[in-house]
C-alpha cells in the first residue's frame, strides 16, 4: 500500500495533475466526488479528507454528521477527457467513521465485508457484467426519449452518432485500464451494450460506475444524452445487466468439474441454488427503481422465473455453455440486475445469496428446459417455479424481512434503503400518469 501512495504522489507530480477527484456513492448508488489539489493530497491517503456526511443521502444524522474519505490508492487513474490547462485524475474512496472504523453506511464497506466472508471460506469472487443503456437526443422528461438509431441485435452500421460514441466510451475505458471484452448494439432503437472482463467484485463494482460516468460524459460532449434508465422506452425491451459470476480457490475455478454432465461442481450448484433460494429478497437491491419492475415484465426477455438452464434465456438464471478446452471459464450468469443498481450493494447481496447455498448445502433444483414464458400458470407451479416480486412495493416487502439481506447490508444501510424505497412506492402511488388519463378521461 505504501508503495501503491508513493506512486500515486509521484505521478501527480510527474503528469502536473492540477485536481484529484474522491470519488464514493451513497447508498442508491449515485455517483459522488469532492476534489482536492495536490497539495493535500499526501494527508487524504494518510489520514482521509472530512465531509459532512448529513448531506448524502442514507450517510449520517445532523447530529453525527462528519465522516472520512479515505482514498483507495490502487484505484488511482488519470481521467481522460480533453485536460486543458487542468489535468484531473480520481480514486475512489472507502469512507469512514472520525476514529478510523467503516462507516457503517458506506456501500463499498457492505461489499468489502460480504467479501471477506468468501475469503474466511478460501474463496475470491469474481463479476463480469453485459452493462446496456440507451442514447436519447436529451434528458428532457417534458417529452417522450427520441433515440438516434433504429438498429437492432448486433447491427453492422455506417458510422452514426451512437456508435461513434460507444467505440469512443470504449477507447477511454481501455485508456483507463478497464478491459472491455466485446460491446454491441442491442435489440432496441438507441440501445447499446459494453461487457466488461472479469475482475474480482470490488473492482468490478468500482469500474461499473466508472462506466457509467464514461458513458455519460462522452454522450454529453457529442450533444446527447446516455440513459441507464431500466425501461426508458414502451414497447421494447429495457436494460438489463446479466452478470457472470464465479467463485474461485487460488487460482482454481471452484465453478468447474470436468467430471460432472453440467460441468459444475458441487460448489457451483449450491451456489445457484442459494441464489434461487433468496432471488425474491434481493431482488430490491439488484433491482432498486419503481422502473425497474416495467422491465421484469413476460414479453420482453426480462427473466421473472425463478429458475435456472443451461441455454434458456428465460430462466433467472443460466448456465452459459464453455468451450471444450475452457473449462475454467465455467461461470453462471444472474440476468435479474438492471444497470441502473448500486452495484456494490448488487453484489454484496448477490455473493451472499451464494454463499448461503455453499454453507447450507442447499440442492439445486431441477433445470428449466422449455421456454418458461409459454408454460401456463398451472404448469410453473407443478414445476415449483415461482416469480420474482412484480412491483418496488412487493420487492421491498420481502426484503424487508430477509436476515439474510439485513445482516449482508448491515443496519444502517437495510433501515434507510427500506425507508427510501417505500417513499419512492409512495410518491409513485399518488401520481396520476398520462397512461391513466389517456385511458380513463374520455370514458369516465
Amino acid at each position: 500500500m505504501r508503495n501503491q501512495q508513493e506512486y500515486v504522489l509521484r505521478t501527480v507530480e510527474e503528469r502536473a495533475i492540477r485536481f484529484v477527484q474522491l470519488w464514493f456513492t451513497d447508498v442508491l448508488g449515485t455517483a459522488k466526488t469532492l476534489s482536492i489539489t495536490p497539495a493535500e493530497l499526501e494527508n487524504a491517503l494518510e489520514e482521509g479528507m472530512i465531509f459532512d456526511g448529513s448531506a448524502i443521502d442514507g450517510f449520517s444524522r445532523v447530529q453525527e454528521s462528519d465522516v472520512l474519505a479515505r482514498p483507495d490508492p490502487m484505484t488511482f487513474q488519470l481521467l481522460p477527457w480533453d485536460p486543458g490547462d487542468a489535468p484531473v485524475a480520481r480514486v475512489f474512496c472507502d469512507i469512514s467513521n472520525l476514529d478510523g472504523t467503516p462507516f457503517e453506511g458506506c456501500p463499498r464497506h457492505a461489499l468489502r465485508r460480504t467479501l471477506d466472508r468468501a475469503r474466511e471460506q478460501g474463496f475470491t469472487f469474481f463479476a463480469a457484467p453485459e452493462i446496456e443503456y440507451f442514447y436519447f437526443a436529451d434528458a428532457d422528461p417534458s417529452h417522450a426519449p427520441i433515440t438516434l438509431d433504429s438498429g437492432s441485435y448486433f447491427e453492422l452500421t455506417t458510422s452514426d452518432v451512437p456508435t461513434d460514441l460507444r467505440k469512443r466510451s470504449v477507447l477511454t475505458l481501455e485508456e483507463m485500464g478497464i478491459p472491455v471484452e466485446h460491446t454491441q448494439h442491442e435489440d432496441a432503437p438507441s440501445q447499446h451494450e459494453i461487457d466488461l472482463r472479469y475482475t474480482d467484485a470490488l473492482t468490478m463494482a468500482d469500474n461499473v460506475m466508472t462506466v457509467r460516468l464514461v458513458v455519460k460524459e462522452t454522450a454529453q460532449r457529442g450533444g446527447v444524452h446516455a440513459s441507464f434508465m431500466p425501461k426508458p422506452l414502451a414497447g421494447v425491451q429495457g436494460s438489463g445487466m446479466h452478470t457472470h459470476l464465479s467463485l474461485f480457490e487460488g487460482d482454481a475455478n471452484a465453478f468447474c468439474d470436468k467430471d460432472d454432465p453440467y460441468g459444475l461442481s458441487e460448489i457451483a450448484k449450491r451456489f445457484m441454488a442459494g441464489l434461487l433460494m433468496h432471488a425474491h429478497e434481493i431482488t430490491a437491491v439488484t433491482n432498486q427503481w419503481v422502473n425497474s419492475y416495467k422491465r421484469l415484465v413476460i414479453g420482453y426477455e426480462a427473466p421473472i422465473h425463478v429458475s435456472w438452464a443451461r441455454n434458456n434465456r428465460s430462466a433467472l438464471l443460466r448456465v452459459p455453455v464453455v468451450k471444450r478446452n475452457k473449462l475454467e471459464s465455467t461461470r453462471v450468469e444472474y440476468r435479474a440486475p438492471d444497470s441502473a443498481c448500486n452495484p456494490y450493494l448488487a453484489f454484496a447481496v448477490i455473493l451472499a445469496a451464494g454463499l448461503k447455498g455453499v454453507e447450507e448445502g442447499y440442492e439445486l433444483p431441477r433445470e428449466a428446459a422449455t421456454n418458461l414464458f409459454t408454460m401456463t400458470p398451472e404448469e410453473l407451479a407443478a414445476e415449483q417455479i415461482g416469480t420474482l416480486p412484480s412491483s418496488l412495493n412487493d420487492a421491498v416487502a420481502v426484503m424487508e424481512r430477509s436476515e439474510l439481506v439485513a445482516e449482508t447490508l448491515g443496519e444502517h444501510v437495510f433501515e434507510w434503503f427500506i425507508r427510501n424505497k417505500r417513499a419512492e412506492w409512495a410518491a409513485y402511488k399518488t401520481h396520476v400518469s398520462q397512461f391513466e388519463l389517456d385511458r380513463y378521461l374520455p370514458l369516465l
